[in-house]
Parts: structure tokens; sequence; C-alpha cells
């Protein structure tokens, strides 16, 4: 937890000396691999509040208050399992000035301008990191959103921005991470497709991105059925949260079917462990670092 000091002397560092923000990032001790000595990964997701994403079951405003956010993140990172943080440069950012992140992997989330709910939302473009700036900062990959939806224009441009990206991360031996998420427009409203067949081609499109897929890693839903899905690709995969359900055990038991696929290396999971429903942060993630443990077995 952050104790008043700590977030008395941040708030100043935010006013005072920006400078220490680029020291920060130039001194991080940095890890040699982006893989556990387990053969696992194990991230935080907290760039959800970029894209304006701020709620959870029960309270649609829970990401809202900062020193909250940043509590449960160092919760989270508190626990050895716990490889690092996927996130907008604010957060990022906050947690080095903090002296969380000093061993631990770092993902620089990169296109969050597809705000949740508004009329351009696919047109996600890149309004974070870019590549150019994760491999200057030394971070250790770049994610970006890709949400295709077949009858909407907005598809095409964030296409293109995320294959250039790719090809920019990956000229400089940078690991990108694509979360490729088929989507449809019903009445106004975009709804996730969780079937396999949805899955699987946004599987097979997201692979092929950019002029190599060495550096490529997927981020993906846990299927229903995760060989079907999952047989479509060779590339390391990490399964994401998602959007938490009421019960935290649920979505844990989720995920560990996936788990057991051969291509899947992991887990990057932000609200349902950051905001449980009981407030046990910590719990929550001893919970899904075990299942971590028992699903992946290389």
């Amino acid at each position: 937890m952050i104790t008043d000091q700590q977030w008395a002397n941040l708030v100043h560092i935010r006013a005072a000396d920006p400078e220490a923000v680029y020291r920060a990032y130039a001194n991080r001790m940095r890890r040699s691999s982006l893989l556990s000595d387990n053969g696992t990964l194990f991230l935080v997701a907290a760039d959800h509040t970029a894209r304006g994403a701020l709620g959870v079951p029960g309270d649609p405003t829970a990401m809202v208050d900062r020193r909250s956010l940043l509590d449960r993140l160092t919760v989270a990172l508190a626990n050895p399992a716990v490889d690092g943080v996927l996130g907008t440069p604010d957060v990022i950012e906050e947690l080095l000035l903090l002296g969380c992140l000093d061993d631990k992997i770092a993902i620089g989330s990169m296109n969050r301008g597809g705000l949740a709910g508004a009329d351009w939302e696919i047109d996600d473009r890149f309004t974070a990191y870019t590549a150019q700036s994760i491999v200057d900062y030394r971070l250790d990959g770049g994610k970006m959103l890709l949400r295709l939806v077949d009858d909407d224009p907005g598809t095409v441009p964030t296409l293109k921005a995320c294959a250039d990206a790719v090809t920019d991360l990956a000229r400089h031996g940078v690991m990108a991470m694509v979360e490729p998420l088929p989507y449809r427009r019903e009445n106004g409203k975009l709804t996730l497709l969780k079937d396999t067949q949805s899955l699987a081609r946004a599987v097979t499109i997201a692979s092929a991105l950019g002029v190599t897929s060495a550096y490529t890693w997927l981020k993906l839903p846990a299927p229903e059925e995760p060989d079907a899905v999952l047989n479509a690709t060779t590339l390391p995969t990490v399964v994401l949260g998602g959007v938490p359900s009421a019960r935290v055990e649920d979505d844990i038991a989720s995920w560990g079917r996936a788990l057991r696929h051969q291509v899947v290396r992991g887990l990057v999971v932000g609200r349902a462990l950051l905001y449980p429903p009981d407030g046990d942060v910590a719990g929550a993630v001893e919970s899904a670092a075990k299942v971590l443990s028992e699903g992946v077995r290389r």
C-alpha cells in the first residue's frame, strides 16, 4: 500500500521535477527474459482508464480514484508470482516513481483512442506509447487492441496501424502483444463475439499482421473451446481477464481451462484482480497465480 508520505512525494515530483520520469525509465532494472523461470508470464493490466473504461460490476466509476488504483497495483506487484504490468504512460510512470517496477516486466499500451462508448470506438487511434518510445524508454513490449467489426470501416485504419506497430517493434526486437477481439454491433451497441469460429478467425488475422510475426504475442479471452481456437496459431499467447463477473472464482476457473493449451504462456488480468467483489486484491492475485502455476506446465 502507498503511504501518505509516498503519495505526497509522488504528487510533488509530478509538479516540481518532471525530468524524474525520464530518469526512472533510464534507471529501471530490467529482467533478462519475458518469461519467468517457470516459463510463464503473469501481468496485471492497468490501461483501461485511458479509453474511459472506468467501471466494474456495481461501481461504474471504480477506477477513477488514482490513489486507490495505484494502491491496488502495488499490492498485486508485491506478489512475486506477478511478473509485471501492462499500462499506459501515466500509470507506468507513476509506478516507476514509486519504485515498483525494478526486475518487473513493463508492457506499454499503445492505442487508446477508441474511447469506450464513442461513435468512433472501433477506429482505435494510437494515442499512448509509440513503438519508438517503447524502445527509447526501455520497456519490454508494446500492446495493441484490435477490435474487428466487419460492418464498421473504423476497423480498417486500426488494422493498418496495428500492422505498422508490429513491424516497427519487430525491427527493434521488441515484443508486440496484439489483442484481437471480434465484435458485432447490435442496436448501436458493441457485443463481443465469444463463439469459437469468430475467435479463431480473429486469431488468424492478428497472427499475420506486420512484415514478420517473430516477436508477436497474442492476448485472447479464454475460449469455451480452447483447442478449437488456440490450435489456429503457434504464437505465444496470454489469456486476458476481461470484464469481471460477480464471482472472481468463476473468472479464474475459466482462465484455467485455456492455460493448459500448449501455446498459452500466461495471464494478463486487470479489473477482475484489482477490484474483486470482496476487496481482497492480494487474495485474488494469489488465486490467479495458483491457477497459472497449475495450468501452464512446460
